[in-house]
């Protein structure tokens, strides 16, 4: 997919900083939108439907985290945070809700770009190369096609990030990753969280997969983790 193809959508209450990052991506050739709030950031999300969203944290009306909470077909979009904040449980939470990225201001936009296009193709890779096997074991199923988890018939609600550790675990049964992997594998990129973003994801996961599931994903002491094809 061509640059002018790309929609990207930039979401900060400083016009000026909107501004410079909406002119860096346009002046590569992508389509560029811009909103200065969390609702109308939502908005033009609906109707602008970004590959996309750099989205500013502390704004009016509704902050990032709540736009990101709120966001529909998340698992369509990229999302970079920005934020004047350096503060590892903001940046934690951030990659909890299902974030790519994530970029502390003062920043140099050539950076923001490079880490954009980074994340664009990967996003594109992962569209192409999407898996059509699907899991199941016992009153869990899991479709790598349509990115669909349910257990005892009912849907799980997983962020993009849950879906893509689950399913890589649980389609490689007993292969055994370290957390460094699992990082670039999932995240595609060293992250600021390192390897305890892994670690909350892992906990969450168990915590939705409930007894007896949650004994599916496996601590490999000293390494990291790896998935069962059966329950233990």
């Amino acid at each position: 997919m061509a640059n002018e193809d790309k929609r990207i959508l930039v979401v900060d209450d400083e016009a000026s900083i909107a501004g410079a990052i909406s002119y860096g991506f346009r002046r590569e050739g992508y389509r560029v939108d811009t909103a200065f709030d969390g609702e109308e950031a939502l908005a033009k999300a609906a109707s602008f439907r970004p590959h996309l969203l750099v989205l500013d944290v502390m704004m009016p009306k509704l902050n990032g985290f709540d736009v990101c909470r709120r966001l529909e077909n998340r698992e369509e979009t990229g999302i970079i945070f920005l934020t004047v904040k350096n503060d590892i449980v903001d940046k934690v939470l951030g990659l909890e809700l299902g974030a790519d990225d994530y970029m502390t201001k003062p920043f140099d936009i050539r950076e923001l770009i490079a880490r954009a296009k980074a994340l664009l193709r990967r996003l594109e890779n992962q569209g192409r190369e999407k898996e059509t096997k699907a899991v199941e074991i016992g009153e869990l199923s899991l479709s790598a096609d349509n990115r669909t988890v349910k257990l005892n018939g009912k849907s799980l609600e997983l962020t993009p990030k849950e879906f893509d550790l689950l399913a890589l675990l649980l389609t490689r049964p007993n292969r055994v990753y370290t957390r460094e992997d699992l990082l670039d594998l999932v995240w595609g990129m060293e992250y600021v969280g390192g390897a305890r973003t892994v670690d909350i994801h892992i906990q969450r996961l168990r915590k939705k997969l409930g007894e007896p599931y949650q004994a599916l994903l496996q601590t490999v002491y000293g390494i990291g983790y790896k998935g069962l094809g059966e329950l233990p």
